[in-house]
């Protein structure tokens, strides 16, 4: 994972030397033990939360009670957007996390200032929407051996965009957080990497697997839309 801070991380070349040091001199780094609660839903936003290493949870709970994961933030990513004043889901670190904590007010000021950074947050709200819609697809639609095949591809290739390929693919989230994620139960979930193990497709290696050929199989080519996570 990268060791850059959220700044640097979310800015990448896109935004000049001057606007990136003012972005970090408004991000103060804070950091949170593995299962900590960053923030939960409904609260005020007085303060916004980006991603400068590890892997956050981030969920919504179910009139039930159960719980829908909506998605696995990565290093570059804000935990919402930046301009809500509550909290529409609730963020969980998985593993130990660090963070950039910015005042909202600050921050907005700032964005509204920077065309270069306005038209990343619009960049990033475009990628939040993309993957979102992709995710109902993916909960309405296909096999449990799809859903998670699709699933291991896709993370895989968000990883990629941060470090070197590999078919190797860390998974540190719990299967009952990739089970919530699907939309599928955790023992679905367990029986299905086992079987697709059985087919040789992928191998189950301590905390991820390795893909040994997943991409190419009709699990994932066979279908008429690939989600981006």
């Amino acid at each position: 994972m990268p060791r850059a801070l959220f700044p640097a991380l979310f800015c990448g070349d896109a935004a000049n030397l001057l606007e990136l040091r003012e972005l970090q001199k408004l991000a103060i780094q804070v950091y949170f033990r593995s299962g900590k609660t960053i923030f939960s839903e409904r609260e005020p936003a007085d303060a916004v939360f980006g991603l400068s290493q590890g892997v956050v949870r981030l969920y919504k709970r179910l009139p039930d009670g159960r719980r829908q994961v909506l998605a696995f933030a990565l290093p570059g990513d804000f935990l919402g957007m930046p301009f809500a004043e509550r909290h529409n889901f609730s963020a969980d670190a998985i593993g130990e996390v660090a963070l950039c904590r910015f005042s909202r007010a600050d921050l907005t000021e700032f964005i509204q200032s920077s065309p270069n950074v306005m038209r990343l947050i619009v960049e990033f709200a475009i990628r939040e929407l993309d993957m979102a819609q992709d995710q109902l697809l993916l909960l309405g639609n296909g096999s449990a051996e799809e859903k998670v095949a699709i699933f291991l591809v896709n993370w895989r290739n968000r990883l990629a965009r941060l470090s070197v390929f590999s078919e190797t693919v860390p998974l540190p989230m719990r299967r009952q957080d990739i089970a919530d994620y699907l939309g599928l139960k955790l023992e679905t979930v367990s029986r299905t990497l086992a079987k697709l193990e059985k087919k040789n497709v992928i191998r189950i290696v301590p905390k991820g697997v390795f893909l040994t050929g997943l991409e190419q199989t009709l699990l994932v080519t066979g279908r008429s839309y690939q989600p981006q996570m």
